[in-house]
This record gives C-alpha cells, structure tokens and sequence, in this order.
C-alpha cells in the first residue's frame, strides 16, 4: 500500500510506428541502426526463384530481404519509447502491412531516388488509409541528391507532408527521422482539434 506521500507512479508511453518503402531502400538498416534491443529480424536470403520477382538494378550488392517484419525499439525519454515495426517492401508480402498498422501512430516512407517509383505503393497505402506518414530520402554513397522540394513534387505529395534527406546508417540521423515523424503527427493532431 502506498503511502500518502509517495509520488504516483510515471506514465508510460509507447507509440507504435511503421518504416515502410520499396525493396532494398534501408528499412531493415534504419531499425537495427536506432534500436536500443538487438531488433528482430525476419530476413531471409534471396534465391534464384526470387530473381524475376525481386529486382536487384540499383541494390545488386542485395543478399537478404524481409520477409514479414523487422522490431526494433528506441526510448526517448524516461516515459516516451518508440516501438519501430519495419515492413516487407516487396508487393508479394503486402498482406502483413494490415495486420501491422494496427494501432500505429504514423509511418516513415523511405526513399531511393535511384528508383522514387518504388515509393508510390507506400506513399497511396498511408494516403488511403488516413495514416500520417512523412518522406525520408536515405542518401546512398554515390548516388546524386536531389532537394526534399524536388522528391515532394515527384512523389506529388502534400504540402504538408515533411520530407526529410538522411543517412539510415547513422543513429542520429536516422533518430532525428523518427522525431520528426511524431512531430508531424503531433502537428496533424492538433490541426484537427
């Protein structure tokens, strides 16, 4: 029994959020690269049989793929954790992306502008379904950049909706994403209110 001067215990606050894209654009690196837990992974090696269904051109160097989801978890504050659920990026494993948006808070859509178009299922499914997502471009060595005006205007996004350059290698990079993501939520939430 507490006594009456014992201070209430802290609120807890998880929030869950999705890091979704096209095959190969660094989801699986994104959430190994913040997660404070050795993350799950459901990678599976890529075989023959996958070659006409899994396009390597701009990630032939490839060699695994998810194949259900990736787990991963980040405290920000004492109070504050982020739970990070990557999702499969190639159509045929797009059944699993219902079962894990249930319940989730908003979503990061990455990028390779070597091959934007691969963006546009993730970009139509968070649309569709009212899910606030934001854009981050994860900059691959060697590959030439292009400005968030410019990744916005392709992808025909709204005007409200953040695009982001980063490095999903980088921890506080990839930190400084997942931050911008709840501020936009928190933004959007706000508006409505």
């Amino acid at each position: 029994m507490a006594s009456a001067h014992s201070e209430p215990p802290a609120t807890f606050t998880a929030l869950k959020l999705l890091i979704a894209g096209g095959f190969g654009v660094g989801k699986t690196t994104l959430v190994e690269s913040v997660s404070e837990i050795r993350p799950l992974r459901t990678e599976e090696h890529l075989t023959e049989a996958s070659r006409p269904v899994d396009s390597l051109h701009g990630v032939a160097t490839k060699t695994t793929t998810t194949v259900a989801m990736d787990f991963g978890r980040i405290t920000l504050r004492d109070n504050l954790a982020l739970y990070l659920f990557g999702t499969p990026g190639q159509d045929r494993f797009w059944f699993v992306w219902d079962e894990l948006t249930t319940g989730c808070l908003g979503a990061v859509v990455l990028a390779d502008t070597r091959r934007l178009a691969d963006s546009f299922p993730a970009v139509d499914y968070f649309e569709s379904r009212g899910i606030p997502f934001i854009i981050a471009v994860n900059c691959f060595d060697g590959v030439r950049s292009h400005t968030p005006e410019a990744v916005a205007r392709a992808l025909d996004l709204a005007p409200d909706t953040p695009v982001l350059l980063c490095d999903v290698r980088d921890r506080e990079s990839g930190k400084d994403v997942l931050i911008s993501l709840v501020e936009h939520v928190l933004t959007q939430e706000s508006a409505l209110a």
